[in-house]
């Protein structure tokens, strides 16, 4: 099973340490920022330590990294067209940065109208994108379905549609599935998951779907507000993602958690990873495991 959760790449350890990171909490499968995702601080790809982490994936029988572009980017904003240039920048050096690290996708979050409504915005995002992608990469950029919270673009598998079909190079451009995101936007992803797969294949293509986000949420469906919660603990529960974890027709696909760190010290949080994949390999739900690790 591709599995895995979103990890850290920072200190010396770098692209290593990241692995070495996923590689503790029984992943075959990672997803990191390439810096810190509230701003387009970076470090160069020499600096990476990418020919170690390469090595160390293969010898630990991890693949399909995925790299998340930073939430900070909105190339849906119409509002601020001086914003935009820097936008479309920023993302073809992480794009640039992927390809270096040998991605196999990057989730994206589409953008925000700010006030101009969802067509201007889908309209934007989409001419960015045939600035950003070129016809040689190999990573492809996966747009994020999205909550629903505030003037966010692509709460519908519609709205992705109207992006997908403006973007020249459609080979490159594939769609990040969140769980609690599509739960929030009112999808019935707790009681009809396989309905929910079914539309988003009349709406988009199951051939466009390349990761999912494996997360519970705080919320009840429909809520729109994009509460991760840890495995089991929220509206969506274990066994509707358990079954997600294990669909016959996602099984190719990596699923990333991307669910709160635990703990009672806000100083000293522990990584849920670990304990939630091991529910998920072995179908075996311990709720109370994650209350010993917040409580150590």
């Amino acid at each position: 099973m591709l599995i895995g959760a979103n990890v850290s790449m920072s200190g010396k350890g770098m692209f290593l340490g990241a692995v070495e990171e996923a590689e503790s909490y029984g992943a075959t499968t990672l997803q990191f920022y390439t810096g810190a995702p509230q701003n387009t601080r970076r470090k160069s790809t020499d600096q990476m330590r990418i020919p170690e982490g390469l090595a160390e994936m293969a010898a630990g029988g991890l693949s399909h990294l995925v790299i998340h572009a930073p939430y900070i980017v909105n190339l849906g904003n119409t509002i601020k067209p001086e914003n935009y240039p820097f936008a479309v920048q920023f993302m073809q050096e992480e794009v640039a940065r992927a390809e270096a690290l040998h991605a196999y996708s990057m989730p994206f979050h589409p953008g925000a109208h700010v006030g101009a409504g969802a067509p201007a915005a889908i309209a934007q995002i989409a001419r960015g994108l045939n600035e950003i992608i070129s016809a040689d990469q190999h990573v492809t950029i996966a747009l994020e379905t999205m909550a629903g919270k505030g003037t966010e673009v692509g709460r519908t598998f519609e709205e992705l549609a109207a992006i997908i079909d403006r973007v020249d190079h459609q080979d490159k451009v594939m769609v990040t599935m969140d769980t609690c995101h599509i739960s929030d936007a009112g999808y019935p992803v707790r009681d009809d998951f396989d309905g929910v797969l079914n539309e988003f294949d009349h709406v988009i293509g199951l051939d466009k779907l390349a990761i999912i986000h494996l997360n519970d949420s705080k919320n009840p469906q429909g809520a729109h507000k994009d509460r991760h919660t840890n495995i089991g603990m929220g509206s969506i529960g274990f066994d509707a993602l358990y079954a997600i974890a294990h669909h016959p027709q996602l099984a190719h696909l990596p699923k990333i958690l991307e669910t709160p760190y635990v703990g009672t010290d806000p100083k000293h949080k522990h990584a849920p990873y670990a304990v939630e994949l091991n529910w998920l390999k072995t179908g075996v739900f311990q709720p109370e495991e994650l209350t010993a690790l917040a409580e150590a």
